[in-house]
């Protein structure tokens, strides 16, 4: 007999598959194009109920009609929505919401539910965790660049330049430090540095101005997630 979790990964399974193996990009701009009068969105969405009922079992037949209609309407509010990562993640997440409230309803007792919203709130560490990781993304960036501001002014931005690539980096970067600190590899941090390292002092069309601003960047960036890490762990 399967179990709830095997049940789990087939519908996710199912959903990876149809929405970006079997499903041809013609059909995504027809859709972006036409939106609700696109006849590709209901077949698209009739394909992702179809494999979903197939893969989780023809018992689940209500799952998969679930599936097909929240498909479709999430799919159709996204044909109007601008084409950015922003909406795309937000397009997942509804996806995925759907299948975690079909899986919470089917297999996990309202006892449990409640049971596991008290651990989580109870759980010092988690949300240790959950600030430390909001405080290294935007907030650190955003600090990072005021403690910089002074020699930023004298760095002409390359024309090839890719827009807002230091931010993702930075954030990238840290959260990288952040998980290797709670795992206790240390060593892998040093050579993460070096490894930076080497690649900006090997780009020999770069000002010195501007490989030093980098430089002192990424010892602030990686320096703090260094301490935000050491402080969950330890604290």
């Amino acid at each position: 007999m399967e179990t709830p979790e095997i049940w789990l990964l087939r519908l996710l399974i199912a959903h990876l598959l149809t929405d970006f193996v079997l499903q041809p990009a013609p059909w995504i701009r027809a859709r972006n194009e036409r939106h609700f009068r696109s006849w590709q969105l209901y077949v698209h969405g009739a394909i992702t109920g179809l494999v979903a009922w197939i893969l989780i079992g023809t018992a689940y037949w209500l799952v998969a009609l679930i599936i097909l209609g929240s498909h479709i309407l999430i799919d159709g509010w996204k044909s109007f929505r601008p084409r950015t990562l922003g909406y795309f993640l937000a397009d997942q997440f509804f996806h995925f919401l759907v299948i975690a409230a079909c899986f919470i309803v089917l297999f996990v007792p309202v006892p449990e539910i409640g049971k596991f919203w008290t651990g989580i709130s109870r759980d010092l560490h988690l949300w240790k965790l959950v600030f430390a990781v909001i405080l290294l993304t935007s907030p650190c960036g955003f600090l990072i660049g005021k403690m910089t501001e002074r020699w930023r002014k004298d760095i002409v931005p390359h024309p090839d330049s890719l827009a807002h690539a230091g931010q993702w980096i930075g954030i990238i970067e840290r959260m990288i430090v952040l998980v290797l600190v709670l795992q206790g590899q240390y060593d892998a941090i040093a050579l993460l540095i070096a490894a930076k390292g080497i690649i900006r002092f090997n780009e020999k069309d770069r000002p010195e101005i501007k490989t030093e601003y980098l430089v002192i960047g990424t010892l602030l960036s990686i320096g703090i997630a260094l301490a935000v890490g050491v402080a969950v762990v330890y604290s």
